[in-house]
């Protein structure tokens, strides 16, 4: 695939006609990655309207918000399915709190890097195998890492490609999409979250108009990525 090509066809597309682009010509080898986000939970609705079959998953960290674990299952009912969930490697993870502590991430952008690696990084290649296309619901707005950011791209951690339909969508038209079609949210949105993580590393917004503030507060805004969504580049390291 010629991505340049690609993203010139696609750009002044609908997220639904992108999304039917693709889930129609890659049926088992495409996926859908949610956070359970207000943009993931618009996808679930879209994908699903194209494709009832279509393989959606998650990562569950062992640190995610009550809140967040019961959305889980408040998806999984509205929607009737059963989203896939991923966990760390229990040795990989147990060895690291072993030797640095469980909250070490806030000691050292290092620690930080290494306690996504385990559990995110890892999981994500395990649910992303024999997956050709994976969607996820970055937007550009949402932070200075994103703003270069192409509907479709190389994913050249996991060898494969990263769909973002809604990348050019603001929030307010994220919320209006979720009010409209009454799709269930994870109320800490309603407490001042604007971007929903692992609970250690995500507090209400700090910044007025920064999104991800809430994100890694005590980093530099260029560093607030996990690994999953690196521009083209850019190590983990």
């Amino acid at each position: 695939m010629e991505i340049e090509k690609e993203n010139q066809i696609i750009s002044n597309l609908l997220a639904e006609q992108i999304l039917e682009r693709y889930i129609s010509s890659n049926k088992g080898k495409i996926a859908l990655a949610t956070s359970f986000s207000i943009e993931d939970q618009v996808l679930t609705d879209l994908v699903l309207k194209i494709d009832p079959n279509i393989k959606i998953f998650t990562l569950d960290t062992g640190r995610l918000y009550s809140e967040t674990h019961q959305l889980i299952d408040r998806t999984n009912e509205h929607f009737d399915i059963k989203v896939d969930i991923y966990y760390p490697n229990n040795f990989a993870l147990e060895k690291f709190v072993k030797e640095k502590g469980s909250n070490s991430f806030y000691e050292s952008l290092e620690n930080r890097k290494q306690c996504c690696d385990i559990r995110k990084i890892e999981p994500l290649k395990r649910a992303l195998k024999g997956i050709d296309i994976w969607i996820a619901g970055l937007r550009k707005e949402q932070s200075l890492t994103r703003t270069n950011l192409k509907i479709i791209d190389k994913d050249l951690l996991n060898e494969n490609l990263k769909l973002y339909p809604l990348l050019n969508w603001t929030e307010d038209e994220v919320w209006e999409y979720i009010k409209k079609n009454n799709i269930p949210y994870n109320p800490l949105y309603n407490k001042g979250f604007s971007s929903i993580g692992c609970a250690p590393c995500t507090r209400a917004v700090t910044v007025a108009g920064d999104i991800r503030s809430g994100r890694w507060w005590w980093e530099n805004p260029e560093t607030k990525e996990c690994g999953l969504h690196l521009p083209k580049g850019v190590s983990n390291g």
